[in-house]
């Protein structure tokens, strides 16, 4: 295990607070179907929090490489599934645990082998792939034989998650440009 250098362990000090509370946050929400324009069978309000757990293991991979991305996985889920456990279903805990491990880790895979590549296609696809993974591992733990609308919010978060994967490209080139780094390995 390699040491971080003091600016690195702020921005993984940094990186593990915003997982941490994104998901805690996430795992709260998504017991709250999202009543607004009829579509409670389709969206909780965890759909619109949870895709930011994929941007910020995409800049820790960026600025600080696989290793620590994958220490903030680590950290950020012993945490929050501790957290989530406290403050929402056990079983949207467990579920939660488990689909935040294989997503995440996927995305610092997909990530890490994409990164010399175009500057979007990294966290584009990392994204997109484990964002798939996570839908369906989380919804069918968490929901599945529950009797609510679980297909339809796992189709619906599926469809938020990859849109903020798109809409969060531009935030994400400006973050690079503003650490002004190079690429970590």
């Amino acid at each position: 295990m390699t040491a971080l250098a003091t600016t690195d362990r702020g921005f993984f000090l940094g990186a593990v607070a915003a997982m941490t509370a994104v998901v805690v946050a996430s795992n709260i929400l998504v017991q709250y179907p999202f009543e607004p324009f009829g579509l409670a069978d389709w969206l909780t309000w965890g759909a619109f929090t949870y895709p930011l757990s994929f941007f910020v293991t995409d800049l820790t991979n960026r600025q600080i490489g696989a290793v620590a991305a994958r220490r903030v996985v680590y950290v950020g889920f012993l945490i929050a599934v501790v957290l989530s456990a406290l403050f929402a279903d056990a079983r949207i805990a467990a579920a939660s645990g488990l689909a935040f491990l294989t997503g995440q880790l996927l995305d610092v895979t997909v990530f890490n082998h994409l990164r010399r590549q175009t500057w979007w296609r990294a966290p584009l696809a990392a994204s997109a792939l484990g964002s798939i993974v996570d839908t369906t591992v989380f919804f069918s733990a968490a929901f599945a034989f529950s009797g609510l609308p679980w297909l339809g919010w796992a189709a619906g978060d599926l469809a938020v998650k990859l849109s903020f994967a798109l809409g969060l490209l531009a935030p994400f080139r400006l973050a690079i440009a503003w650490w002004g780094r190079p690429q970590a390995a």
